[in-house]
């Protein structure tokens, strides 16, 4: 029985330090280069067609999305950083978007582990799809 709430006690610690640790802003505010769409294990880049129309479009769907909150920078700028939280541990999940240009760079990445599951491509393919439907 020890063993069991000791493992309680890990998980219940585990999930209390994914809801508080704080965020090096510096890490997640940046976007590395790219210029074609690609998928890995811990996120997707993509790269739209867009202006600053566009991009104050693409802010108004992610700051709709639940759980999502700005991080740091503003569409307005051209260059934002969301944090989305999954429904139940809370783990952060990080999506820059930068204006370049007649482009719009899109990177989604996870904080914590190795592989998002796919959750990261899910939610920015519904971002762009809502987006071509405004």
């Amino acid at each position: 029985m020890t063993i069991v709430y000791l493992i309680l006690a890990i998980v219940v610690a585990f999930a209390a330090y994914v809801r508080v640790a704080p965020t090096n802003v510096e890490k997640f505010h940046r976007l590395t280069e790219f210029t074609a769409d690609a998928d890995e294990e811990s996120g997707v880049k993509r790269v739209i067609s867009g202006d600053a129309a566009t991009m104050a479009k693409l802010d108004q769907i992610a700051q709709a999305t639940p759980r999502t909150k700005v991080l740091a920078g503003s569409a307005s700028e051209g260059f934002v950083t969301y944090v989305t939280r999954s429904a139940g541990f809370g783990f952060p999940d990080y999506a820059t978007v930068k204006l370049d240009g007649g482009t719009i760079k899109i990177h989604s990445r996870l904080r914590f582990g190795r592989s998002d599951l796919g959750v990261n491509g899910k939610r920015i393919k519904a971002w762009i799809d809502a987006l071509g439907a405004m």
